[in-house]
């Protein structure tokens, strides 16, 4: 873990100024937390993304621990929405979010100045179906935690060890992830998503997705949380339905990250 640690500093250390794209979660925010201290304040700027497929709290969350670290950010609006290769939700949806992102990334390192823009992949995340890393890779952005060899669970450490208050936060994913391939992306259904799992946060459950199937809403918990969803069944429901999904239902499997990429096979 040293030389792991020693690596990434090595890396940061090999330019002078970065931009990182931060959004508020536990590798990006390990990322931004070393950049900041290897680099410095004046030769660092956070860049936070204002999306619809942002949940509105850990854009909140990003803002917040920029101001706590007293770290330089700038908050951008993408557009994503306005793309019909990413509203039609093919399988590399993720490719063309990144895309958007990355572009006006690269035209702010240019308009003011930076050396490299950084992003915070993981070797974990290599292991997953991520259609994401292919506009890192054509777009030459930098992943330092990537490059050094570093795992999640190592990030959590070294998170743990930083005392920053993401060493033990939930991942969480791109609202857009919760729809099925295939059906259209539009604000109103991420909207209905980040609203509905807001409200599911505030009950308790620190780890929970909302899945939309059309006008079912599949909700994925932890497996020890089942007791406790019941028990606020009716609550849940009523609150779901205001929303305007027409069923409600809880997957008993509980909580798996990327379930939707099943239907991919093999062959993805």
């Amino acid at each position: 873990m040293i030389e792991k640690e020693t690596k990434v500093k090595e890396i940061i250390q090999s330019y002078k100024s970065a931009i990182v794209a931060y959004s508020g979660g536990v590798d990006s925010s390990l990322l931004l937390y070393l950049t900041y201290t290897y680099l410095g304040k004046e030769n660092v700027l956070a860049l936070i993304a204002d999306s619809e497929t942002y949940p509105e709290r850990e854009k909140d969350f990003a803002i917040n621990f920029c101001k706590k670290y007293d770290i330089n950010y700038k908050i951008i609006h993408t557009e994503e929405l306005k793309d019909d290769r990413f509203r039609e939700n093919p399988v590399n949806r993720c490719y063309y979010c990144k895309s958007h992102l990355f572009e006006d990334a690269l035209k702010i390192k240019e308009n003011m100045g930076f050396d490299i823009v950084f992003e915070g992949s993981n070797v974990d995340d290599l292991e997953d179906f991520r259609p994401g890393r292919k506009a890192v890779e054509e777009k030459r952005i930098v992943s330092p935690l990537l490059m050094a060899g570093l795992t999640k669970i190592e990030i959590r450490e070294l998170s743990q060890k930083y005392n920053l208050p993401t060493y033990n936060k939930p991942s969480k994913a791109c609202l857009a992830s919760r729809i099925p391939y295939g059906q259209t992306i539009t604000q109103e259904i991420l909207q209905k998503i980040d609203r509905a799992e807001s409200f599911l946060e505030n009950l308790g459950f620190a780890t929970v997705r909302v899945r939309v199937h059309n006008s079912l809403a599949r909700i994925e918990v932890n497996k020890s949380d089942f007791e406790k969803i019941l028990e606020k069944r009716e609550f849940i429901v009523k609150h779901l339905l205001e929303l305007g999904f027409k069923y409600v239902t809880l997957d008993l499997e509980g909580f798996s990250s990327g379930s939707m990429n099943r239907v991919l096979g093999d062959g993805r």
